[in-house]
């Protein structure tokens, strides 16, 4: 997509300039540390050696950094289309409270725990997914986690397979 988008911007006869090479080179550059590899797994490895600290792409969501296609807000969290769908229907939903992964959650982050399932079922309503819906919630690098931000996927849509690994 950004090696299209560049030829769009700096190509007039379909000739890539340096200059389109230049930003393409440079907007690789400026993702890599999410797209580390080249599927979800070696993106997961990748992430799994970075801090609870480090900032992840859904802070930026979060504070309105990178656009996303946004499907319910509240006080809680944000959902959002995932820009990688694996079926028809792939939203994220995320907790503003930053929670690296499920298993560093909390006692007193029951309640948030539950908002996130409710949230999931409340838009599965509006996404017209009454013949069922699937959730998962990645847990650390065997699991394929490869963002470090608590986030729960809802999938639906089309008929989902199992076992589901």
């Amino acid at each position: 997509r950004i090696i299209i988008y560049a030829m769009s911007v700096f190509s007039t006869k379909a000739l890539v300039t340096a200059a389109a090479l230049t930003f393409v080179r440079r907007a690789v550059s400026s993702v890599r540390s999410y797209t580390a590899g080249t599927d979800e797994v070696e993106r997961a490895q990748f992430a799994a050696n970075q801090t609870a600290q480090t900032e992840t792409i859904f802070d930026k969501i979060l504070r309105k950094e990178i656009p996303a296609d946004v499907v319910h807000e509240d006080d809680q969290c944000i959902a959002f289309r995932d820009v990688n769908p694996q079926a028809p229907t792939h939203i994220l939903i995320i907790p503003r409270k930053r929670i690296a992964m499920l298993m560093q959650a909390e006692p007193a982050d029951a309640e948030l725990l539950g908002h996130l399932l409710l949230t999931a079922n409340q838009i599965a309503d509006k996404e017209g997914l009454d013949r069922g819906f699937r959730i998962v919630i990645n847990n650390g690098v065997e699991a394929a986690q490869s963002v470090y931000h608590l986030h729960v996927h809802l999938l639906g849509g089309r008929q989902m397979k199992w076992p589901p690994g």
